[in-house]
Formats: C-alpha cells, sequence, structure tokens
C-alpha cells in the first residue's frame, strides 16, 4: 500500500471503475457520519454485465495496490455488487437499483470527493 491514504484508495477505485465506463461515479466522504467506513465509491452500470466488468475492474485495481477485501455481497450476476475494503466501501449498481436506493439522498451530508 505504500504511502497511499484512504482517499487516494478511494480514488483509485473510482477510476477503475470509470475505465469500465460506469455512470455517475462518485466518492462520498462519510468518516463523519459513521464508524462503519471512510469513505463509499458509486457507481451505476447500463447491464449486469458490465456490473461485472467494473467489479472485477475494481477488484484487479485492489490486488495490484495490495489490498485484501473483507467481503463481498452480490455477485457479478446481481443488479448491487457491494464491496467492502474495510475503510473503502464500493457500490455498483444497475441504473435502476441506484436510482431506488438513492444513497446519495440518503448520505445527502457527506463530502463529495473530487477525483
Amino acid at each position: 500500500m505504500s504511502g497511499l491514504t484512504v482517499k487516494d484508495i478511494a480514488r483509485a477505485v473510482a477510476l477503475a471503475m470509470e475505465e469500465k465506463k460506469a455512470d455517475d461515479v462518485q466518492i462520498l466522504g462519510v468518516q463523519n457520519l459513521t464508524a462503519d467506513c471512510d469513505y463509499f465509491v458509486i457507481g451505476s452500470c447500463q447491464s449486469i454485465t458490465q456490473i461485472g466488468a467494473v467489479a472485477q475492474s475494481v477488484a484487479g485495481r485492489m490486488d495490484e495496490l495490495g489490498i485484501a477485501i473483507r467481503q463481498q455481497e452480490g455477485r457479478n450476476d446481481n443488479k448491487w455488487v457491494l464491496m467492502d475494503y474495510y475503510s473503502v466501501i464500493i457500490h455498483i449498481f444497475l441504473d435502476e437499483e441506484r436510482e431506488y436506493y438513492s444513497l446519495e439522498k440518503l448520505w445527502a451530508a457527506a463530502e463529495k470527493i473530487d477525483f
């Protein structure tokens, strides 16, 4: 992990998601709102196949950085995949699921991080 901050890791995840054309990728700083993690990285996809590609891209980038996953909910054939990397939690949604759960509204007090 050599000198990377948690914010750097969240940014690396966001870029990995964008490389596979995830839509509206956002990083939310939630460290002052929850003890569970420091950042959410959220993105949506047009298809279940794309969700799988985005999840694989994120996993590959985290492997490159030497960061082990704690847990993954959903698999690449689900409408929502959650990847828990301790301080960074990644949400990859099918477009309709993202709109339904509306995490950005739920966590409206979160800091939006540029990447």
